[in-house]
């Protein structure tokens, strides 16, 4: 039977779970872009790109609380460890856009 509560655990919940949130999103907001809902016009490069990551990253605050209330360490380790790396991630590859 798979544990829950290992490090290997937390860490594809840590990945998985903001690649589908940031889909979600970032595709929602085509939908509502394409229905002349919301514009892009007016924004920095990347804007919609940038926001849907951090939201999707900060998705992962949702398993971590549970984690932590089920006392799963080694989950929330993993978790961590994901969040960490996403965030070295957004930084890397969107950092020159907002540095500049």
């Amino acid at each position: 039977m798979f544990q829950r509560n290992n490090l290997l655990f937390g860490l594809l919940a840590g990945l998985v779970l903001p690649a589908v949130g940031f889909s979600i999103i970032y595709f929602g907001y085509s939908i509502l872009e394409d229905n002349s809902i919301v514009s892009e016009r007016g924004f920095s490069p990347f804007f919609r790109e940038r926001t849907s990551a951090v939201i999707a990253i900060c998705l992962n605050l949702l398993p971590l609380n549970q984690f932590m209330k089920q006392r799963a360490t080694q989950s929330m380790r993993g978790i961590v460890l994901a969040t960490v790396m996403l965030v070295a991630a957004w930084v890397i590859y969107f950092g020159k856009y907002i540095l500049s």
